[in-house]
């Protein structure tokens, strides 16, 4: 709409009550504030075609004002002036810190637990973890637009609890999240319960003292790390990105994971090569791989002996059509066509060392548990289509026509075998972890 409007097209959109506040946040972030709304009472999604019809009518004189009347500023905004130096007292350090929490609370820049006080002695310290100046630009993180500085990192590492070994990580995390294949404004925005997925891999990630073995996803004092770092990044798409719930994450129910979602591959209990070699980099390298997910399901099996039965076993995860990633490629791929990019969706595979060992005794790498994946998790093509709109599979394939002549045929949930990202981690028994994946993962060497 921002474009068009520049171009001297008039536009309007139907939005939602509850997305109002978005969509101005929204325009205001692309630097044309006031693009006009017509406001329906609720989404169109899931509408009957009269409810939707009865909407569109009553919005009738909204879509006619905002197509003839020029484009105002909005001056809204119910969010708190932010002052330079923020001072909190009490009788004590404590009701201090209370009162800075509540207010941080307040002004949305907490993400509900207690934040550690970003004191200029707190933020200096944690700056001595990075070479790099203070004043460094790393990124530009949508969807507010903000200029992420090494300074601005500090401070959410500080308020997340990190020590200034966990500053370069972070910073090739934020490296990751700005990568315009990432496409971050979409998960930042969505509806959907989009959480990063931080995988660390190398030595820089032992010397932070990641956990990668037993509850490497927390919680507890062995993934102590893991859960500062994961929450860091999250304290980074509010306060820096402007992720804000319900001013631009318009999540609909949320997640757990959205908090903290961080661990490091399990290295030394891997029988393959580690993951960061997969994605090119050097054994000995340090890096970040982030991997937007929407949600987590265990790979449980005390039983399989065999290769072909765990691929088996495993396959049923990814046979779950309620979750959006599966079989979307049958209606396109997600596309930016600011940066010309596309993505397939991506699932990562956590797979316990116990499991891996299955697999590498009789032989099977990486690219062989993919292929066997690919072959398994396959659904009748009605099933996979239940919740996919048929025109745009029309227009993303229409080599494929055929299939609706062919309703019981299988179809794989995925695109290709390589869509199936595999790490080692976890401690003793059958136990992994699959994510449904948003897109494909992004992966950065940690260059401090």
């Amino acid at each position: 709409m921002v474009e068009l409007e520049r171009r001297g097209i008039p536009t309007v959109i139907f939005t939602a009550t509850a997305f109002v506040h978005d969509a101005r946040r929204s325009a205001q972030s692309f630097g044309l504030a006031g693009l006009p709304l017509a406001v329906v009472p609720t989404p169109l999604t899931n509408q009957r075609p009269e409810d939707i019809h009865r909407m569109a009518e009553a919005a009738f004189d909204e879509i006619v004002a905002g197509l003839t009347r020029p484009v105002e500023a909005f001056t809204g905004g119910d969010r708190p002036p932010i002052d330079e130096r923020l001072v909190y007292e009490g009788a004590d350090l404590l009701v201090a810190w209370d009162r800075m929490n509540r207010d941080f609370l307040a002004r949305g820049w907490s993400d509900g637990f207690p934040l550690v006080a970003p004191t200029d002695r707190a933020v200096d310290a944690m700056l001595a973890g990075t070479a790099r100046d203070r004043g460094e630009i790393i990124a530009t993180l949508e969807p507010g637009f903000g200029i992420a500085t090494v300074e601005k990192l500090a401070i959410s590492a500080v308020m997340a609890g990190c020590g200034p070994e966990h500053l370069p990580l972070l910073i090739a995390a934020v490296r990751c999240l700005a990568e315009p294949r990432m496409y971050l404004r979409n998960k930042a925005m969505s509806t959907g319960p989009h959480a990063p997925l931080v995988l660390v891999n190398g030595p820089k990630g032992r010397l932070a003292n990641l956990n990668s073995g037993m509850c490497a996803l927390g919680p507890g004092g062995p993934s102590a790390s893991n859960s500062v770092l994961g929450r860091a990044v999250r304290l980074t798409m509010m306060n820096v990105g402007h992720t804000y719930v319900g001013v631009s994450d318009m999540d609909t129910i949320g997640s757990p994971l959205k908090y903290s979602l961080c661990c490091a591959e399990n290295e030394a209990a891997s029988p393959w090569e580690p993951y960061h070699v997969t994605r090119g980099y050097a054994r000995e390298a340090s890096t970040v791989t982030v991997h937007f997910v929407y949600g987590i399901c265990e790979l449980h099996d005390f039983k399989s002996t065999t290769p072909e039965h765990l691929a088996e076993v495993f396959a049923t995860a990814a046979t779950n059509v309620a979750q959006v990633g599966t079989g979307l490629w049958l209606v396109g791929r997600r596309a930016d066509p600011r940066y010309k990019t596309e993505e397939k969706e991506h699932n990562t595979l956590l797979i316990c060392p116990e499991h891996a060992q299955i697999f590498a005794r009789e032989g099977w790498g990486r690219a062989r548990i993919q292929d066997a994946l690919y072959k398994a998790a396959r659904v009748p093509f009605r099933t996979l289509t239940l919740n996919k709109e048929p025109k745009a599979m029309a227009i993303a394939h229409p080599e494929l026509g055929w299939l609706a002549d062919h309703p019981d045929l299988p179809v794989p949930v995925v695109e290709s075998p390589d869509c199936f990202d595999i790490a080692v981690v976890g401690g003793a028994a059958g136990r992994g972890a699959y994510f449904y994946g948003a897109g494909e993962p992004v992966t950065v060497p940690v260059e401090d």
